[in-house]
């Protein structure tokens, strides 16, 4: 019998598109050879536009999801991704403190579409109690801003930013520097030492679910037993290699190619 992979749960949003939320997640964590699990959060009704409707499940059946994974299949760890509602983020925070795994919070606000994500209201709840149960966080710049007030406009600012978020208690953040000009340069840290991780600006503009990718790609490698330092540079490598084989897909921003790693199986390890 053959033994199983490590597991890998994502709490998040459907994306009837594909692109994004519970679908590119599990896309991602079968590329990179491990077992995705799924606890939906939100439906949403999504295309290559944008998102046209959203609807939040009720708290009990995220946390009814969630136990029937934990309990009895297990996880090596928790990615998270798209919690709508205070009262979602309030029920995941309190799932994930409580689970011996490590977890990524993706601290999704808003689409690549412009689309809100995430009521005002559940700010504050991301910051007392999602962001502490950290292991990693990944907000990008626009979420920095929501969270903290740090707007980020330089490379030089990211140090400012990791500062402000590593303040609210994960243990490492990684601050997605992808909307400056230049490089894609990312800062990760845990306040004593930083990885700058850099990687040339693709010209293509099918980069739905960038995020979502990025956060799954971590949470696969730290389920393999990888050091957050190379969970994420390895997480790096393969959203970039996403990126560059990104593809139209209806009329407007089109997906990464999860599965560009399993046509190159080096890439992939």
């Amino acid at each position: 019998m053959t033994a199983a992979p490590p597991r890998v749960l994502t709490v998040a949003g459907s994306d009837s598109g594909g692109g994004a939320g519970i679908q590119a997640d599990l896309k991602t964590m079968l590329a990179l050879g491990v077992h995705g699990m799924s606890v939906i959060t939100a439906v949403t009704a999504q295309n290559s536009l944008g998102v046209q409707g959203a609807w939040e499940l009720p708290v009990e059946a995220v946390r009814a999801q969630y136990r029937s994974v934990v309990d009895d299949i297990g996880v090596q760890a928790v990615k998270t991704g798209m919690l709508a509602s205070a009262e979602l983020v309030e029920a995941v925070a309190g799932l994930i403190a409580g689970t011996d795994a490590p977890a990524v919070v993706d601290p999704v606000g808003v689409s690549k579409h412009g689309d809100a994500l995430l009521a005002a209201s559940a700010l504050d709840a991301v910051r007392t109690e999602l962001l502490p149960a950290a292991t990693v966080a990944t907000p990008n710049l626009d979420e920095v801003a929501r969270l903290t007030g740090v707007r980020v406009l330089s490379e030089e600012q990211l140090p400012e930013a990791a500062a402000a978020v590593l303040a609210y208690g994960p243990k490492w953040v990684l601050i997605k520097g992808g909307h400056l000009d230049g490089d894609a340069v990312d800062l990760l840290t845990d306040g004593t030492e930083e990885h700058w991780l850099r990687a040339p600006r693709h010209d293509n503009r099918h980069t739905h679910g960038t995020g979502c990718t990025l956060a799954s790609a971590i949470a696969a490698r730290l389920a393999k037993g990888r050091t957050v330092p190379e969970a994420v540079a390895d997480a790096k490598e393969y959203v970039t290699g996403a990126i560059a084989a990104g593809f139209a897909l209806g009329g407007g921003i089109g997906p990464v190619d999860h599965g560009w790693a399993l046509r190159k199986p080096h890439a992939a390890g």
